[in-house]
């Protein structure tokens, strides 16, 4: 069973609050990177011959409002703990990509991500987007392996 994607960012949150409770950390950026790809599999309605009636931006809004609401509680809950953050929502067909093209261009000195911990044909079958940013990043990165993914 595949973790919930919130108690993943919970156990995140509290690696970042204690990197900024040890060290110099100025501000941190929560960066939800938002898979706008059309999830063909949930439109196939397995009814061959019908339109399937699919409103991309409203799927996008929807997507991109939800990523927001969440980053804004987190950012409130850092805040009121004295650790200065700032949000962002980006919308992105290669995650990779987009993560580690974000840290170059905003000066973002440490990439904290985490990872599901994937091994042998499951690694290699799905592939893993935090080990994707640990190659392609130019920056310092930080893999955390959530306690629900530890064998």
């Amino acid at each position: 069973m595949q973790p919930n994607v919130y108690s993943i960012m919970r156990q995140l949150i509290s690696h970042v609050k204690k990197l900024f409770q040890d060290g110099p950390v100025g501000e941190v950026v929560l960066l939800n990177a938002v898979d706008t790809e059309i999830p063909w599999r949930e439109l196939n309605t397995g009814e061959e011959g019908h339109a399937i009636i699919f409103d991309y931006n409203a799927f996008v809004k929807t997507l991109m409002d939800t990523s927001r609401k969440y980053l804004a509680r987190v950012q409130s809950r850092l805040s009121s703990e004295g650790i200065k953050v700032k949000t962002e929502t980006i919308e992105s067909n290669g995650l990779s990509h987009t993560i580690t093209d974000y840290a170059q261009k905003n000066g973002i000195d440490l990439i904290v991500i985490a990872t599901h911990g994937y091994t042998g044909m499951k690694k290699m079958m799905l592939g893993s987007i935090a080990l994707k940013v640990l190659h392609e990043s130019n920056v310092p990165v930080l893999l955390i392996r959530p306690e629900a993914c530890r064998v």
